[in-house]
Formats: structure tokens, sequence, C-alpha cells
């Protein structure tokens, strides 16, 4: 079989397949034969009613594998498709994605002609093409793999600046076949789809199963109860998730039209037919209610320039400036990353634009003139839909924690079943037909039909309880994993830290360390630099660009006017024009202005400490010391430096080449504002939010630029980087990385063994930021991730509990008109809100909600675990129930299973209400079913329940007359049925009141009133039946009147049996505590692997 590794990011490796023809398919030809041979030889051959139940057997085997060629898609390809070796015979292909981008997939591969070549020869080429999640993959004959379809992205400088757009009709037509049309086309999720989607799960299957088993054995009201509590809740679960992804699908390309530059001519098209390598003008663009129109694709400006806000895509409020690629050399290649400060992003709006009148293109709107990069899905906006669409699994109550557990109750079942079936044959004159029903009766009492119902109900209580508290959430089964999470990460900027500004004043001017906050003793140029070196700008008279330049502005109380000039507020000094601006650039760290001061020019650059310390003509001897202890402190330090150009002509000052303008410079201070993002403000905050406990080191390059090291904050000690000594370090130290650190680590394939040691990461990419979750997740880590920008989406995505912040501001308390109150009701959620992605959104600017969402989920985790163990309990019991009485002949009566079902229904809409105590405590729950504690305590009490059974029905047994019951005949009352009926009930509320999970995680039985009443009349009305006080309600319960001797027997017993199993389960509480998974262990073994595979 031909399989291919991608090996991208979303793709892992292809394996091709081939659709059999319906006739050879694997789920229709082994059954038609089957079909046949039980017409041909087991219809003659035996009992006509026994040949039905054969039939029945293999229609449900049939229906079973074609259920799971839904269920699975290996097992789909296995029974539909065949394997190929030849990519011109397959019509298909198996899609496994890269680790943690979800499920996999099977999906139809195209071949499509292509024209290529002159038009007077054309030649015809193939191509070979699947799409998947919105992607499409070409093959490659050369390197006989498949690649992502290249986008015009990564070509020369001068390539871009000659386009011209597509020169012809045929031109525009083969671009339009090969990218398609500039559009987010979804699928419209439906009702219908979303419920088939449900109904097809396992464990709903399985229930209507059980359903269709009761009714033939004739208990038609608790079996028709159960199927329209199964669909009510399936189809509210269904209704809720349409609700969220009809939210999503709101997102379009803008319908606007633009200015193209098509076949030598402008014209007007629509933003949706936009092409890569299409010329277009675009500018400042609004609706008719005057709402600024997105730009519809990413596109590289050619000429002019824009302000843009980027929110959308990056979550930072502050505008960004976009300039043209014109001054960059013609020979470098072009990346979106490096470049950014060229491109417009798709999504984006364009607050302000200023065309280039030089640009030989001319635009007939004053527009900017740009080249189309990338179209619909490829776009940043286009990535970020693809994120929040596909990449992770919805995770359902149908873990295979519950399969598992279901499995570990059918093996009791099969013992008491086979027995039951050994027994019954042995007996000539029973009914076949009853006693098979009587056997899968037993086996599917055990799987609980409430199961998926009482998780879902726990859950959605919490989901009540935390949209109070304004959380909201997506993926309700999230909640529990809430309860398992062992490591939180918060983003630091704006969402530990305010994104405010404060400007302190200026250092470094004198031979003292001292800041300097009163501006009339700092010197005239330094003060000037600060008015003038800047990207603010006006729009719609307002000042807009980055807060830290405003600040600084609003700290040395001067003004700066939209004709880019700055002026003191007050007392003498000259205006300051600006001439020409170098924009700050994130790989060179520095940005410069051309300013004119009466008749002079100076070049103004502020930048980095450490990127302007090389481009001075006189270092300071303090230099490094003053911008390091200010760092220290977790401050943001900018080095300030000019120097005097000589005389020219504004021309002249406006074509200098940056090079000149930045080098050969004086010193003129340091500016000190509060904020920052590097790794020493990191690591202060930290300490401050004691995130960060023992002394901290931080990973960067070494001084003798030989490897890496760690150094610590103060600078006083060193180690020498090692990946093999970093868990060793993480005991005494708290560790800190920086995102260029991160980078090396990915080259060095040392993730796995350095991430998951470490406290701090700072300025780390959006990618690196989901790097780091994953790698949390493959060492065994359950994750809370906490974000409030775009740029978290991807880490929100991957953590197993992503938290999104509004930062919504409360409402003011006075004179609050009912009018803004109900606007403040909903919470906004808009596309670029990280919201749209993470599974719980919170409308609060604090990390607060965290700790109430590990609350409500260590509620729930608990609450889910009680009930695991609570429905094997009861199920263990009805098992043995059911079997000892079919042996006997005995039958419960319709009524008797209605009102045992609905006792436990009522008990477990109780326990799941339990609410979560307001403080988190120490302790934590087990996370798992699967622990010594759960089946410990599963089996102790099974135990005591089996004893409890066995010698009430002997005892009564030994009152019973020996009459004689028919087996498989109707309903009769007698006393084993009695005895048996009111042991299966008192053994069900016992499980309840032993196995209830309160402090310290949820309320007491005592504090959980609605719980405690249930139980106390559940005692009362055993007391009530067993003593035979209303003589009509036993008759109704078909319930015979018992021996007083038997009667008092029973409740001692039970009262005995109640204190055993306490007795039992609160010893196993105490000797099993909860504990933090041993996640150091996996870490290891997941990077030996690694090591494995790279020797490989």
């Amino acid at each position: 079989m031909l399989r291919f590794h991608v090996g991208g990011k979303v793709v892992e490796k292809v394996d091709l397949l081939r659709k059999s023809h319906w006739a050879w398919r694997l789920d229709v030809w082994p059954f038609a034969i089957i079909y046949v041979l039980w017409l041909t030889t087991i219809v003659p051959s035996i009992d006509f009613g026994d040949a039905v139940i054969v039939l029945g057997g293999l229609v449900a085997l049939h229906i079973l594998v074609w259920l799971f060629t839904a269920w699975s898609v290996d097992f789909k390809c296995f029974v539909q498709y065949s394997k190929v070796n030849d990519i011109h015979h397959a019509d298909a292909c198996k899609i496994t994605p890269a680790k943690f981008s979800g499920s996999k997939e099977v999906v139809p591969l195209h071949f499509r002609k292509l024209q290529a070549g002159s038009s007077s020869s054309p030649v015809d080429l193939e191509e070979i093409y699947f799409d998947f999640r919105k992607q499409c993959f070409i093959f490659s004959k050369e390197k006989e793999t498949f690649f992502k379809l290249p986008y015009p992205t990564k070509e020369t400088i001068g390539y871009y600046l000659k386009s011209t757009g597509h020169g012809s009709e045929a031109k525009a037509f083969a671009a339009t076949e090969k990218w398609g049309r500039n559009v987010f086309d979804y699928p419209q999720p439906t009702f219908q789809k979303l419920m088939k989607e449900h109904i097809m799960e396992p464990f709903f299957v399985f229930q209507v199963f059980c359903v269709g088993l009761w009714c033939l054995d004739e208990y038609w009201y608790y079996s028709l109860f159960t199927l329209f509590m199964l669909f009510m809740f399936e189809s509210t679960m269904a209704k809720s998730r349409l609700k969220t992804l009809t939210e999503l699908r709101r997102v379009r390309v803008d319908g606007q039209t633009l200015m193209v530059y098509r076949c030598g001519k402008w014209v007007k098209l629509s933003g949706t037919d936009l092409l890569p390598g299409d010329v277009v003008s675009i500018g400042r663009n609004s609706g008719p209610n005057g709402e600024d129109k997105a730009v519809p694709a990413d596109m590289l400006i050619l000429a002019g320039s824009a302000i843009v806000n980027e929110a959308i895509l990056t979550g930072e409020s502050t505008p960004q400036w976009k300039v043209s690629i014109t001054g960059r050399g013609i020979e470098e290649k072009l990346s979106i990353k490096r470049d950014k400060s060229h491109v417009l992003f798709g999504g984006t709006k364009i607050l302000q634009h200023t065309p280039d009148k030089t640009f030989p293109l001319k635009t007939p709107d004053g527009g900017c003139v740009a080249v189309v990069l990338r179209t619909g899905f490829e776009t940043s906006q286009g990535k970020l839909m693809r994120t929040i669409l596909f990449s992770t699994e919805r995770v359902t109550a149908n873990s295979w924690e519950s399969g598992l557990f279901i499995l570990f109750l059918v093996v009791f079942a099969l013992i008491a079943a086979g027995y039951v079936l050994k027994k019954g044959l042995e007996d000539p004159t029973r009914s076949k037909y009853k006693l098979l029903l009587s056997c899968s009766l037993i086996i599917t009492s055990v799987i609980p039909p409430e199961l998926p119902m009482e998780l879902s109900i726990a859950v959605n209580t919490s989901l009540i309880a935390l949209a109070r508290r304004g959380i909201f959430c997506t993926e309700p089964f999230r909640i529990p994993f809430a309860g398992k999470v062992d490591i939180c990460c918060f983003d630091k900027t704006g969402t530990l830290t305010s994104d405010d500004m404060e400007f302190c004043g200026v250092g470094g001017l004198t031979s003292s360390m001292e800041l300097e906050s009163d501006m009339s003793n700092v010197s005239v140029r330094t003060v000037e630099i600060l008015a003038s070196c800047h990207a603010l700008v006006y729009v719609d008279n307002k000042l807009v660009g980055d807060p830290l330049e405003k600040a600084a502005l609003k700290g040395i109380d001067w003004s700066y006017k939209s004709d880019e000039k700055a002026m003191p507020k007050r007392g003498s000094g000259n205006a300051v024009q600006i001439v020409q601006r170098h924009h700050f650039a994130s790989h060179l760290k520095r940005m410069a202005v051309v300013v004119r001061i009466q008749e002079e020019f100076f070049a103004f650059v502020k930048g980095a400490p450490e990127t302007i310390q090389d481009r001075l003509i006189d270092v300071p001897s303090s230099y490094v010391e003053t911008y390091k202890k200010y760092t220290r402190q977790g401050s943001r330090v900018l080095a300030l430096a000019f120097k005097s150009l000589p005389d020219m002509t504004v021309s002249e000052a406006r074509s200098l080449d940056r090079d000149i303008v930045e080098s050969g410079l004086t010193f003129a201070g340091f500016a000190v504002m509060i904020t920052g993002d590097q790794a020493l403000t990191a690591c202060h905050v930290a300490s401050q939010v004691h995130i960060v406990s023992k002394p901290a080191l931080i990973l960067g390059p070494a001084r003798n630029g030989d490897g890496y090291e760690w150094i610590s904050t103060d600078e006083t000690q060193m180690f020498q980087y090692s990946e093999k000594e970093v868990e060793a370090l993480s005991e005494s130290h708290d560790l800190c990385v920086g995102g260029d650190c991160v980078e090396m680590l990915q080259q060095t394939s040392a993730v796995l063994q350095v991430i998951p040691y470490v406290k701090v990461f700072a300025r780390v990419a959006p990618e690196q930021k989901e790097l780091i979750m994953t790698t949390f997740k493959t060492v065994g880590r359950i994750t809370l991730m906490c974000g409030d920008g775009t740029n978290d989406v991807g880490a929100l995505k991957q953590a197993d509990v992503g938290v999104a912040l509004l930062n919504v501001v409360p409402p003011s308390q006075s004179g609050n008109s009912s009018s803004e109150k109900s606007k403040d009701e909903t919470p906004v959620v808009k596309l670029g809100d990280a919201s749209m992605a993470s599974p719980f959104t919170a409308k609060h600017a604090s990390v607060a909600p965290t700790t109430d969402i590990i609350r409500q989920g260590r509620s729930t985790l608990v609450t889910t675990l009680q009930m695991f163990k609570i429905l094997g309990l009861n199920c263990l019991a009805t098992a043995y129930v059911l079997s000892v009485m079919y042996l006997d002949g005995v039958k419960l009566g319709d009524v008797q299973a209605t009102i045992s079902g609905v006792f436990t229904a009522a008990f477990f809409l109780f326990i799941s209400h339990a609410r979560p105590l307001p403080t988190l405590s120490a302790a934590r729950p087990h996370p798992n079913v699967f622990c010594s504690y759960v089946l410990l305590s599963l089996l102790g009490q099974f135990a005591i329940h089996l004893c409890f059974l066995i010698s009430s029905v002997n005892e009564a047994e030994k009152h019973m007359p020996d009459e004689c019951i028919e087996p498989d005949s109707d309903f009769h009352p007698n006393l084993v049925n009695t005895v048996s009926y009111m042991v299966s009930m008192m053994i069900q509320v016992a499980t309840f009141a032993v196995n209830y999970m309160g402090h310290p995680f949820n309320q007491s039985v005592s504090e959980n009133k609605p719980f405690l009443y249930a139980l106390l009349a559940a005692v009362g009305f055993f007391t009530v039946i067993a003593s035979d006080l209303f003589r009509d309600l036993n008759d109704w319960l078909k319930l015979v009147p018992l021996p007083v001797g038997l009667r008092n027997k029973l409740l001692i017993w039970a009262l005995l049996m109640y204190l055993a199993c306490y007795s039992w389960e609160r010893f196993l509480r105490w000797a099993f505590p909860g504990k933090v998974p041993a996640w150091k262990k996996r870490q290891r073994l997941a990077a030996s692997n690694l090591e494995k595979k790279k020797h490989v």
C-alpha cells in the first residue's frame, strides 16, 4: 500500500485507498452469505421461534458492524476500501493528522487537468490533490509526497515591486482554478446533522438496545420513560452545540468592492473575487453605517502607508503602522513573520492611509497599492478560523474510562448470566426465548442506562453554577478535566499585569544611578527625542499608537499635532518637525526619525539598550549596570541617542539610508517605563504573584559566545546549560526561558527535556505557547491556560482547560438604568476574542475565575466518581437479584421497576446538586475511576451487600411454602420477590449514603439539604413497607406481608450492612488520599523514546 509521510503541522501521513464496489464490501457480501445459510440450513432444522432468535442475533451483529464503520475510521477503511499501490488507481486517502490535531479522516482524492505552456502550444498537466480541513495538498512527483498548495509569499522584494496583477482573463481563470475564491465557506451545521451525530454515539445505541430488550420482557412503562428521557437529553445537548457553532459561522470576508488592476486596467471587483497575485488599491473603507470594513485578504503594501487595528488577530489594542516595501533590498526574500510591518492582514481594519504619489502605478481612488499574497483559509484570519474549527477533538461524556468501567462490570454480569444459562438449559421445560432474553437482560442490567445522563446532569449543574459567576462554557465535558488540573499557565501581559504604562523618568545621564523624573533638569535633546521619536498618529482627531509612547509624551508634558510637529505645552522650547520615520522593526529592535529643529537636521534614535550600545561613539561606564538595574525591577528601558546631520534639503533628508541615520550616535539617556515583557521583568512579576518561590535562573546565550548558560537575576550565579542537568537544577531553582531560547530548544530537540521544568516563559510567540502546551500534555500533565488575546488562541485550544478572559469593565454601581443592565447581561463575543476558541470564557478582567473553574471542576469530578461507584454497586446488586430471582422463577413487577428507577434518578439529581466549598482545598480528588481506592471500595462493599442479599433470600426461602412457581409465567407476588426487592432497595439507599463525597470538595450530607431529606424519606418509606403499615400501598407494589421474625431480622441486618460499608469506605479514604500524578516518569519515558527515534 502506498503511504506518504507529509510530517507537516497539520498532516502526519497519507494512506491511499480505493473505494470498493458496494457488493464487495465486507459489511455486505459475508452477511449475504450468512443470511442465505440461515434460510437454507437453520430454518428447516430447528423450531421456527428459535430460528427467529438466531436471525435477531445476526441482524444485531450486522447493525453493529455497520455502526463500527461510523465509530472507527480504521475499521471503515478495512471494510469499505481496498489498498492500492499506484496513485492513479486511488480515489480516496486516509489522513492521519499531526499529534494533538484531532482525529483521522477519509477524504476523496481529486485529479484535474491544468493548461500550461504558451497559448500557441498548450501542454496538459495533471494535478493530483486532496482537501483536508480547508487546506489543499498537492502531489509532487519529484518529491514523491504531498505538500501544501503554495502561495506567492516567499518571492524576492523585486518580484513584488514588478508585479502588475493578472495580465489576461485566462491567467485570472487559471488562478481561480488553483486557489479558489476568497471566501470562508464551511458547511452550516443543522440540528438534524448534530442530532444524528449524537444518536450514533456508542452509548446511545447501547441504551436504545437495552430499552428494546426491556420492552420484549413487558416492562413498557420503565422502557418508554427511559427512552423519552434519553431523547430529550440528547436533543438539548445538540441544540446547545448548534448555538455555539452558528456563532462561529457568522465570520465572513467583508463584501466590499475594491479597485483591482486586471488585464492592464483598473476594474471594480468584489473582495470575494480577489486572487493571490492581484494588484489592488486598498484604503480606509467604511460601510453604509460608518463602520470600518476589514481588509479582505493578506496583502503586501507596494506604495503608501497605513495605520491598522490588528486587535482581531493579536489581541493588542495598539494600532500598527504599515509601510511600503520600496526601501528594502531588491534581492531580499519576503518573510511574512519578519516583515509584518509591510503586510496588511485579512480581517484587520485600516484606520487611516496615505497614498504614495510617486509610485509609477497610479490608483484611481487614492488608495495604497498592494499585492495580494494569500486568500481564503490561508490568510491569518483563516488560520485562526481553522484553529477554532479543527484543532482538537470534542470531549464527550463517553470517554474510554466509562467504557472500561462498564467492561469491568460486564465481567460480573457474564458470570451471573452464564450461571443462569447453565441452570436454565438443564431444565428442558423452559422456553429458550425467555431464557436468552433473561440472560441478555442480566448482562444489560449491569450497564446503567442512566450513566451518560447522570454524568451530563452533574456537568450541566456545574455549567449553570459557572454561568452565575460570569463564566461560560462551550464544551461542557471539559469541566471534570478542570478538577484534574495539575498545572496552570497564565499569559502575563494584560492577564496578570495591566496594559497601562507609566513613564517613570530618565536615567543614566549622571554618574549616580537614580532616575530623574523632573523634566526641567533633563537636557533639551533628551526631551526632544522623547517628544518626536515615536510612531504616534492622528486618526479622526484622536492620537493613536503605542501606549508606551503616549505615556512618554504625557510624562514630558509635550503635545503632538496632526501636522507631525511636536511642541512643549509650557515654557519656551523649539517645535520639532518630523521629516522621515524609520519604523520600529522587531529584528532591528530600534526605530529612528529624521527631524528639523529651526533650520537644523537631526537623527533621533531609540531602541533596546543592547542594540543601541554598539551604535554609540562613546559608551558611558555605568551604561550596562544602569539599564540592568531597572529591568530587574520589572521596568521597560529604552536607550535614547542622537546625532546632528549636515545641511541638506528636505528631499535629501528623506532619502537618507537607514544605516547612516542610525550610526555614530551620542548617548542621551535611558527612558524608564513601568511595564515590559523581558525575561527579568517576567521573573519579577512571577515572584510578585508567587509563581516563583525559589531563586530564579534565566537561560541565555553564554557570555563567551559558546553555547548557553543559566544566569541568576542579579547575575551572581552562572551555570553552564546542559539539557541533562535541567531536572536537577529545577529542584533548587525556578527556571525562566525566553522565546529565542525556545527556538534553540526546538532546533536541538531538547524541548521535552527542558520545557516541563520551566516556570516562566518570556516573549514567546503564539506558536511557541502552543508548543509549551502540547509538551506539558505529552508528559502527562493536565493543563489549564488562562489568556486574553487572540495570540493565545492556539494555546487555549490545546490546553485541557482553556480560559479566555474578556476584559469587560464591571458596570458602574451608581444609577444603573435598566437598559444598561440588560446590555451587560450577555457577553459580547466578537471574532478575535480569544473566547471564540477557548472552551471557557470568563467575563472578568482578573484571573479569579480560574479558581472558580477548578473548584467547580473538582466538585464535578468527585460527583462523577461517586456516580460511577454508586451505579457500579447498584448494577452488581441488580445483576445478582435478577439471576437469583430468575432461577426461582420470580420476576420484578413493572411498578416495582419503575419505582426503583424513579428513586435512583431522584437521588442522582440531588447528589449532582452538591455545591463546591467556597475555598480550594490542598487535598486533590482521585483523577481516574481506575485506582486502587475505587476498585477496593467497590469490591469490599459488593461483598458486604452480597452477604446481606444471600442471607436474606435464604431466610425468606425458609418461610416460603413449597409452592411451585411456573418458570416464564406472568408476574405473581411472593415472599422471595418481596424480600429481594426490599433488600435491593435498601442496598441502593445505603450505597448512596455511604459513597456520597462531601468535604473537602463538596458540601457534606448535612449541608446538602435536598439529598439529606431524600435519604430520610427513603429510610422512612422502607420501614413503612417492611412493617406493612399500609396494606393498600403494599398491594399496589405487589408485595406480600412479611412474617414478624423475618421483618425484624431484615431491619437489623440492613443497619449492620450500612455500618460495615460506611467503616470500610472511611478507612479507604484515609488510606488512599488523592495525589498529584507522577509526571516526571512520563517525561523521562517520552524523552528517551525521542532519543531512540533520533538514532533510528
